[in-house]
């Protein structure tokens, strides 16, 4: 599953007076991209753009109103994420109690538990968290990737989160990776031969008795 996703919802769209005409299909869109965009959605996620609307019947006036309503077809990008999927994104703040991530139009945050499996120890002059035996370090700007382990889209952009964590294999900043990708092969090189290949080994090295 993909976090942005083209979606098609039916509504009811209000064109005043002066959009009558020639301009209506141009201002179907632009009423619906002001209405629509930026908006939250428990279900669809957050709407992050209007793309295309199209009226699917003729329209309705309201007395005393002088504006047409008009049912319409209107075709949204939205973002919406999903529990376990694996996210990259930016450092945009450090704080004693953990780091946030821009992804997307939503801000996650990594709980100081869940940035390195060991302990860290927080640079509050700098901004930084630093990893007391490996000494890597997690900084704003920094990019990541982590895993989304909680979701909580309500009310507003600002008042929604999601959790990550980047303590699973293979997650945090690019060079962490790659470093745990080296190590991990390195440690493939050296395994001990077992089974038919391990007696092999010691025929080799002290002969039959």
């Amino acid at each position: 599953m993909e976090m942005f996703e083209i979606v098609k919802v039916k509504d009811t769209v209000r064109i005043p007076p002066e959009k009558f005409g020639k301009q209506m299909k141009k201002a179907l869109v632009n009423l619906a991209q002001e209405e629509y965009e930026g908006l939250l959605d428990e279900d669809l996620g957050v709407i992050v753009a209007v793309i295309n609307a199209k009226k699917t019947g003729e329209g309705k006036v309201v007395l005393g109103d002088g504006a047409a309503y008009y049912e319409a077809e209107i075709e949204m990008l939205v973002f919406k994420p999903y529990m376990h999927e694996v996210v990259e994104g930016k450092v945009t703040e450090i704080t004693e109690f953990g780091a946030f991530v821009n992804i997307g139009p939503v801000e996650g945050l990594i709980h100081v538990s869940q940035i390195m499996d060991e302990y860290l120890n927080y640079d509050s002059k700098n901004a930084m968290f630093i990893g007391k035996n490996s000494k890597k370090k997690l900084k704003v700007d920094d990019r990541v990737l982590a895993r989304i382990v909680s979701i909580s889209l309500k009310g507003s952009l600002s008042e929604s989160k999601l959790g990550l964590t980047m303590r699973q294999p293979f997650l945090g900043k690019n060079e962490w990776i790659e470093a745990e990708i080296k190590a991990k092969k390195k440690g493939k090189g050296k395994e001990k031969p077992k089974g038919k290949n391990l007696k092999k080994h010691k025929e080799k090295k002290g002969g039959k008795k």
